[in-house]
């Protein structure tokens, strides 16, 4: 039989974009997306940060692709028009001598990233209102326009032929000798197509769709595990933004330092391109029911003076009145409340099947590390179907 398509993306946030483009070159492409349109969920409601690769366990996927994904990114924003500003990041601590200060310095140059040690009053110099007895400069950090850099990626996809279907869900495949027959539901009925590999990049929606298909063990919750036949179990975390209304007092990125177990790295402040200034984002664990439901995306104005709390820490003149309620997004964390952050799962069903590749977990920093972890997935195709 002669498939329709090479390869079939599930999923077209940042990073089945992203995968698209880089595929297309090779191989025809399709990518199916059950919303409405492209980008519209986990990819558009994040800090849009560029991260520089400091947080992660060595050897990590997140370390490894968050790096190789920024010296890619920068390049290609430069190349391709995409807005995007290197703004530098402050990191704060309330004390001189935080262990985590000496930490993330020791993972700087093991990794060669700059970083600089900045004493109270270097702080000071750099950004006035920001009160910290000691902070960590990072200028490799910067902020980019996801929007637009998703629609470069679409539209560099597009032009080499992939071909992007909105509101169509894969609700199964199954393998058909060297292919796969994927079952697509639409508003128009269900149909189907025969691809020769299978990319799962639906963000959120990643394991149930692996719990779908065929031939995969779904009994298990062990979210440690990163075998090629073990499912974990999603734990979707919801973090809010709080914009700043007027003007904003600093001129570069400021964080404190990261969470216990990498939950999250603080509600930081960041800019957007214009220099309206925001702040966030938090954790908060969700139910099933509450991730994936008509409210999933709310920001309660009830949490103003936590954030506010949050913020004084490290801007105590911040007036609390011109903080306001912004934008949510949910993470697809893998590990539980409590537990150190698991590392991106990338991994494949079963050898015995055609190509299929799962993405699971691609939270921050999946934007930075995007466009290297679609020059991953080509790899891995390329040694299988050629």
């Amino acid at each position: 039989m002669t498939p329709d398509f090479d390869v079939c993306i599930v999923g077209a946030g940042v990073i089945g974009l992203a995968i698209a483009r880089q595929l297309s070159r090779h191989y025809s492409v399709l990518i199916l997306e059950q919303a409405d349109m492209a980008g519209s969920e986990t990819s558009s409601r994040n800090s849009e940060v560029i991260h520089a690769g400091l947080y992660y366990p060595p050897g990590s996927l997140k370390e490894t692709l968050c790096i190789r994904g920024r010296e890619l990114t920068y390049p290609f924003c430069q190349q391709f028009d995409i807005p995007h500003q290197k703004t530098g990041k402050l990191i704060v601590s309330p004390s001189a001598a935080h262990p985590e200060l000496e930490r993330l310095q020791q993972t700087a140059k093991r990794l060669n990233i700059p970083l600089h040690h900045l004493d109270s009053q270097q702080i000071k110099q750099m950004e006035p209102e920001v009160a910290a007895a000691a902070a960590l400069w990072s200028p490799e950090t910067g902020i980019i326009d996801s929007h637009q850099f998703m629609q470069a990626l679409q539209h560099q996809a597009e032009q080499a032929g992939a071909l992007l279907v909105c509101r169509s869900q894969v609700t199964g495949a199954h393998s058909s000798g060297p292919l796969w027959k994927v079952d697509v539901e639409t508003p128009d009925g269900p149909w189907h197509i025969h691809c020769r590999a299978v990319i799962n990049a639906a963000g959120l929606q990643a394991i149930s769709l692996m719990a779908a298909l065929e031939g995969i063990n779904t009994h298990t919750t062990d979210t440690s595990v990163h075998t090629n036949t073990r499912i974990p179990q999603l734990f979707p975390a919801r973090g809010h933004y709080f914009s700043y209304q007027g003007k904003s007092p600093f001129r570069h990125l400021v964080y404190p330092l990261p969470e216990p177990g990498l939950a999250g790295l603080g509600i930081h402040a960041t800019l957007d391109l214009a220099g309206q200034l925001r702040f966030g984002p938090d954790v908060e664990y969700l139910d099933q029911h509450t991730a994936f439901g008509p409210s999933r995306y709310a920001v309660s104005a009830d949490l103003r003076s936590q954030f506010a709390g949050a913020i004084r820490r490290y801007w105590p003149g911040l007036d609390e009145n011109n903080l306001h309620a912004a934008y949510a997004g949910i993470r697809p964390k893998l590990s539980a409340p409590g537990c150190p952050a698991v590392d991106f799962v990338i991994t494949r069903s079963d050898i015995s099947t055609p190509p299929i590749w799962h993405l699971l977990g691609i939270e921050s920093p999946g934007l930075t590390s995007a466009l290297a972890i679609a020059e991953l997935i080509e790899k891995k195709l390329a040694a299988e179907i050629g």
